[in-house]
Order: structure tokens, then C-alpha cells, then sequence
């Protein structure tokens, strides 16, 4: 395949971020060991047909850090006999939609915000890269209050961020734009900022009616793109600065009003479910595979990236992810699953790996929080609304107050279970 011919040779060293792990945290990670294949058959989802034969992988630990404490929501549901059920509620109703103008809770997280004018805009959507493996640790991961994560090309995987609660003055490093993230602009009813584009999705996001909303590097600090550290490559030198585009937009003449937004349910509030999951890994490809680990004293997951490339006799092993804004480990309070259709509108796109992933209607999915996990389906019943997570009946889930990190992956892809350790395989079409 094209994406072996890349240039195996791109790790860099992790040392150092690892040095800054246990000074932040005052706790040693132990030293990475290379576990053995899974004994236990695996379980096979409902959803596909076919399991996946996990690889070996191996393990190291890190003690997370407190985060703020956050306000919980009133236990609300709409009960429905089957799927697909609609919930019609009011903004007001939903966790975290909060445009009476009486709270200061953000809608995309549940928590409350240090400086509610922030909401008072529209939210910034930006492309953060996650290839080559030298780009890590990006920059403002922690700060964002939602990230989706998804198959790009070539084994790769790539974020989109929406900030809204939070301001970074460097985001990135910024990359290059695609069909998909038109839906994440469109839900979020975001700017989106990114690194120009193959000319064929440039092209189609130029001419769709979320033109005005585009942000690409330009002349001067406006749009407020910043360079990055020394010593990286000149194409992934470019950084978005969140607090200088409020002024940027006023000289523009574009609208940043406040939309709004019916961000989710939330509540402290445990869901029920018989399934403990404590490790969910997604494999991506040889190139690109990661896990979440589940810390039950924080309530948080942690984000470990792949350190080895699995060619040439090397095995599965893994990094923590840290932000190198912020110096701190990326977390996630909850991890979302999506299983969403990745196409082709041609042939020539299809040998250009050119993904038209079509977040549209519903789908299934599975929600992780505390430690367990809900089957679940997502739901777009508004296209300039986030998507909704109901269970199979169709009642809404309840996220746990704080940041969502949704890992897209195709409805051709498949898991496997082998106790509280879940694998996600990623297949292309």
C-alpha cells in the first residue's frame, strides 16, 4: 500500500514530555513492557460481523491531575419505545445550553467558565495534526472542549478542536482542511481554521454556503496564525492564536455573533450498564493506533499514542500524549465512539484516499464514562446542531460534565472485547 512507502524513520524521542509527566504529577511511569497476545477469545460486537485478532501492546501508567470541579445538571430523559426517537426540549432544558443569560456553564462541556464573554462568540473549529510523529505533543489539545479524531490518509489520523470555553494563543500545528470537517463547522455553527487543502475539497468548501467562515493562513496577523518551536518542519509550523481572532473578525466584517447550542445532557450520575471497560484502543493502522486507560480516581481517561511504527520487526508500544501548551497529559471525561460511513464520490478520490465521511442522520456508537460503556446511536436530527447520543430505545445518555473526545471511525470497521480491554479496529471501504 502507498503508505509504506512513507518515511519509516520519523519518531522522535519522548523523553523529555515523559520527564515533564512525572514532575507535574509527582508519580514515575513504569517503564514500558511488552505484553503478550490476548488469551481470552474476544466477544463479537453486534454491530459487525467479523472480529479483529488484537496485537500484543504495551502499557505504562501516569498519575493524572485534578481539574476544576463542575456544576451537575437536574436528571432529565424523554422515554421513547424504539429507535429513532426525536427529543424535542428546549435549550434551556439540555445540559449545558445555557442562552437565558442566568448561568455561566459552557454547553459543549457541562462546567462552568472562568469568563462567560468567552461564550459570547461563535466557536473556533481547527485542524491539529497527528502525523508526522515529530508534531507531538501538540499545542491546546486540553484546552478544547470537544475533539474529534479521524482516518485522513496513508494510516494517518487527524484532530478537529472546537474551542469555545477556553482560549489558546497556540493551536496546532495547523493542518490541511477535508470534506468531514464542513459537518463539524456546520454542528458547532464554527469558524473553521485550517491549512489550505487538496484543491478538490478546497474548492467545495469554498463554494458551500460556510464560505465566510473559513480561516486560512494569509498576510500579517490577520487571521492571527503564529509560528511554532524551532526545529520543526516548515509545513508544520503553523499555530492558530484563539484570543487574537475576536479583533481579527471585527476587522473583517464577519459575524461572530452567539449561536445557540443544545450541547448534550450531563450529569454526575453514573449511567447503568453491565459493561466495565477500562482500556479502549483504536487501531488505526501500523502507523497510527492509541488507547484511552481509564483512571477511576480522576474520573478521567488518558490518551497514550503509538511509539513505534509496527514494521520491520518492531512491536506495539505506546506514549502518553501531553499538550505542549499547556505541559499537561490529554484526558478526556468522556470517549465516544462513532461508527460513521467513509466514502468515495470517484474512483480518482478513492486512489487519492479522499474520505467523504458522511455524518448525517444517525448511526451506531458506543459511549464510555466512569469506567463502563453504553451502546448507543448518534443522532443529527439538526444540521446546525451537535449530534445527539440516545441509547438503543432513543433516551438521551448523559455524558459526564467535561471534555468529549469522539474517535470517527467507518461502519466497515470492527472490535473486539476481551474483558475490560476493548480494541476498535479501523477498515477502510
Amino acid at each position: 500500500m502507498k503508505f509504506y512507502l512513507r518515511n519509516i524513520s520519523r519518531r522522535g524521542t519522548f523523553s523529555f514530555v515523559l520527564l515533564c509527566f512525572i514532575l507535574i504529577a509527582c508519580a514515575s511511569p513504569a517503564d514500558l513492557q511488552p505484553a503478550g497476545p490476548l488469551l481470552v477469545d474476544p466477544t463479537l460486537t453486534p454491530f459487525q460481523p467479523e472480529p479483529t485478532i488484537p496485537v500484543p501492546f504495551v502499557e505504562s501508567q501516569l498519575s493524572p491531575l485534578q481539574e476544576p470541579t463542575f456544576t451537575p445538571f437536574p436528571t432529565q430523559t424523554t422515554p421513547g419505545d424504539g429507535f429513532p426517537t426525536p427529543v424535542e426540549l428546549s435549550p434551556d432544558a439540555i445540559g449545558g445550553a445555557n442562552f437565558s443569560g442566568l448561568s455561566i456553564n459552557n454547553p459543549l462541556t457541562g462546567l462552568p467558565v472562568s469568563d462567560p464573554t468567552l461564550l459570547e462568540r461563535r466557536p473556533i473549529a481547527i485542524k491539529v495534526g497527528n502525523s508526522p510523529d515529530y508534531v507531538r505533543p501538540q499545542s491546546g489539545l486540553t484546552l478544547a472542549d470537544v475533539v474529534f479524531e479521524y482516518y485522513i490518509e496513508w494510516g494517518d489520523s487527524r484532530f478537529i478542536a472546537i474551542f469555545y470555553g477556553n482560549e489558546s494563543p497556540h493551536v496546532g500545528p495547523v493542518r490541511s482542511g477535508r470534506y468531514f470537517d464542513e459537518h463539524v463547522a456546520r454542528m458547532y455553527n464554527a469558524f473553521l481554521v485550517f491549512k489550505f487543502a487538496d484543491p478538490r475539497e478546497l474548492t467545495y468548501l469554498k463554494a458551500s454556503d460556510i464560505s465566510d467562515f473559513l480561516i486560512t493562513p494569509g498576510f500579517g496577523k490577520c487571521p492571527p496564525f503564529v509560528d511554532g518551536v524551532v526545529n520543526r518542519d516548515d509545513y508544520n509550523n503553523y499555530f492558530f492564536d484563539t484570543a487574537q481572532w475576536k479583533n481579527c473578525a471585527i476587522k473583517k466584517g464577519v459575524d461572530n455573533s452567539r449561536h445557540a447550542l443544545n450541547g448534550g445532557f450531563f450529569s454526575e450520575d453514573v449511567p447503568v450498564s453491565d459493561l466495565a471497560v477500562n482500556k479502549i484502543r483504536t487501531f488505526f493502522s501500523v502507523y497510527n493506533y492509541n488507547y484511552w486507560q481509564y483512571d477511576a480516581f480522576f474520573h478521567k481517561y488518558f490518551r497514550y499514542q503509538e511509539a513505534n511504527d509496527m514494521i520491520n520487526g518492531k512491536t506495539e508500544a505506546y506514549v502518553p500524549l501531553s499538550d505542549a501548551q499547556t505541559g499537561l497529559p490529554v484526558t478526556a471525561d468522556n470517549v465516544v465512539v462513532l461508527f460513521v460511513p467513509y466514502t468515495f464520490a470517484t474512483q480518482n478520490e478513492a486512489e487519492d484516499e479522499i474520505y467523504h465521511i458522511d455524518l448525517i442522520d444517525y448511526g451506531n456508537a458506543y459511549v464510555f464514562r466512569d469506567g463502563t460503556a453504553i451502546p448507543a446511536k448518534w443522532n443529527r436530527i439538526d444540521e446546525h446542531q451537535p449530534i445527539l447520543l440516545t441509547s438503543l430505545l432513543g433516551t438521551p445518555i448523559y455524558l459526564r460534565p467535561g471534555h468529549t473526545f469522539y474517535e470517527v471511525i467507518g461502519t466497515t470497521s470492527s472490535y473486539t472485547q476481551n474483558g475490560t480491554d476493548w480494541l476498535f479496529q479501523f477498515a477502510t471501504p
